[in-house]
C-alpha cells in the first residue's frame, strides 16, 4: 500500500504546483480588453549591491540591465533602471508595480505587472499602458556573500524573461 500512495502524492503535489503556477500569473494580468502590442524577451542582469539595511548587511536590489529582443532575435531596444524600457525607434516608457505574483520557477525573479508612468517619443511605445513581466529565469539576489568584507560590493545576476507591452483598453 505505501507505494501505491507514493505515487498519488506525487501526482496531487504537482497539480497543487501547477494550479499555483497558473494562480500566480492571474494576479498579473493586464485588464480585461488591453491590447498587446509588443512582446520582447529580455536578456541581461539584475544588479544588487551589498548594503546596510532594517537586518544589518543584506543584497538590495540597484537596476536591471537587459538587452531586448523580438521573437526573430532583432535587437528591439533595452531595459534598465527607472525601471525604463527604450525601443531602437527611440520611444521610451517608465512603470510602476501594480502587481506581483512568484515565479513558476523558485529560482527565478517574480512575475510583475506595471503600470506606465510617463512617455517619451512617439515610436511603438507611444501608446503603452500597462508592462507585464513573466517567463522569468534567474536573477534572484545572492543567498551568500554580502559581509562586512564586501559592503558596497555590486552583484550582476543573469536573468532571462518575456516582456508584454498593453495599450490601454478600449
Amino acid at each position: 500500500m505505501r507505494h501505491a500512495i507514493g505515487p498519488l502524492t506525487a501526482a496531487l503535489l504537482a497539480f497543487a504546483g501547477s494550479a499555483s503556477a497558473e494562480a500566480d500569473e492571474a494576479l498579473v494580468q493586464p485588464p480585461v480588453g488591453a491590447v498587446l502590442i509588443l512582446e520582447v524577451v529580455a536578456n541581461g542582469v539584475q544588479i544588487y549591491t551589498c548594503s546596510t539595511g532594517t537586518n544589518g548587511l543584506a543584497w538590495a536590489f540597484k537596476a536591471p540591465e537587459a538587452a531586448l529582443v523580438d521573437r526573430q532575435g532583432q535587437p528591439a531596444g533595452s531595459h534598465f533602471g527607472g525601471p525604463s524600457w527604450k525601443s531602437i525607434d527611440g520611444s521610451m516608457v517608465t512603470g510602476d508595480l501594480l502587481a506581483k505574483a512568484n515565479a513558476p520557477e523558485a529560482s527565478a525573479i517574480p512575475w510583475l505587472l506595471l503600470r506606465v508612468k510617463s512617455h517619451q517619443g512617439s515610436g511603438v511605445l507611444a501608446p503603452v499602458a500597462y508592462i507585464r513581466r513573466s517567463a522569468t529565469s534567474g536573477g534572484i539576489a545572492p543567498s551568500t556573500g554580502c559581509d562586512s568584507n564586501h559592503a558596497g560590493a555590486e552583484a550582476r545576476v543573469p536573468y532571462g524573461a518575456t516582456y508584454q507591452f498593453y495599450a490601454e483598453t478600449k
